[in-house]
């Protein structure tokens, strides 16, 4: 199947200052882009591209008081499946982990593992099965505690702010499952993408960026969902991290606000590719 993607974001700048951004595909998908990010910044000022510390691609540009405009447009190929779903998957011991799994069991800047949340961890999900069958059940727990509300984001909010007031947006659900993984000794990373309502009934909700994670299984990377709870169709990565402050989309480094902000995803429906149903059976 074809997804087609993109974003429409726009800043006020009040002085002169460099941006940073995290807002291209990630390299693992660049292979599965058929029409090529048409990727710009108005108005048009010379920028450079790099690879961050994990690997994903960000870019800076130094940008003149006013609007700022970062504009993308693009269509990949994706196998229309769901999440990859394998209950038998191990939870490693830590002296056998790969050492680049390591940094994701440490704390970071919004996930304190080496807070109130280890003994709340420990005391809950210790008797739980090793492996997949404990991270599903963390994810369980966050799903149920914490309420959705987009009205109440902030930027401010840690994995414990979200455990303690029960609301939040998709990034403090992965906050806060992503710390309870690394607390029970199981590395978890925070992914940032797109996820469009493929396969389930379209969500009335304007159409955001959105985050979920990872977790080392068995000597692999899977995919969770805690804010849905369930397995999706044609996420598109753009960054991992430790948390969010790792990929942020744009980084200022002067007083701006926010003028406008579109992410568009959705299915290109004449490809002959069937998309699989998500049912309560294959959730």
């Amino acid at each position: 199947m074809l997804i087609s993607f993109g974003y429409d974001i726009s800043l006020r700048l009040e002085v002169e200052t460099a941006v940073l951004f995290c807002l291209r595909v990630h390299p693992s998908r660049r292979e599965d882009i058929v029409s090529g990010e048409n990727f710009r910044i108005e108005p048009q000022s010379p920028f450079e591209q790099y690879l961050d510390g994990f690997g994903n691609i960000s870019g800076r540009v130094h940008c003149k008081p006013g609007i700022v405009r970062f504009v993308n447009r693009g269509v990949i190929r994706d196998s229309g499946q769901l999440d990859a779903h394998e209950p038998s998957a191990a939870q490693d011991e830590v002296y056998n982990l790969q050492q680049e799994t390591l940094v994701y069991l440490l704390p970071s800047r919004y996930c304190e593992v080496d807070s109130e949340l280890a003994n709340f961890a420990w005391a809950n999900f210790s008797t739980t099965p090793l492996g997949w069958s404990r991270v599903h059940a963390i994810c369980d727990f966050v799903h149920g505690h914490i309420q959705f509300d987009y009205q109440k984001a902030r930027a401010t909010r840690t994995a414990l702010d979200a455990f303690r007031e029960r609301v939040g947006v998709c990034r403090d659900f992965t906050h806060l499952a992503v710390t309870l993984c690394r607390c029970m000794n199981i590395p978890a990373r925070y992914v940032t993408g797109y996820l469009g309502d493929i396969g389930i009934p379209p969500v009335p909700d304007p159409m955001d960026f959105s985050a979920w994670m990872e977790v080392y299984l068995g000597g692999r990377w899977f995919t969770f969902d805690p804010r849905h709870n369930r397995r999706r169709i044609g996420r598109i990565v753009i960054a991992r991290g430790r948390d969010a402050s790792d990929v942020p989309i744009t980084t200022v480094f002067g007083s701006h606000t926010l003028a406008k902000f579109l992410v568009n995803t959705e299915e290109v429906k004449d490809t002959g590719v069937p998309v699989v149903q998500i049912t309560p059976e294959t959730a």
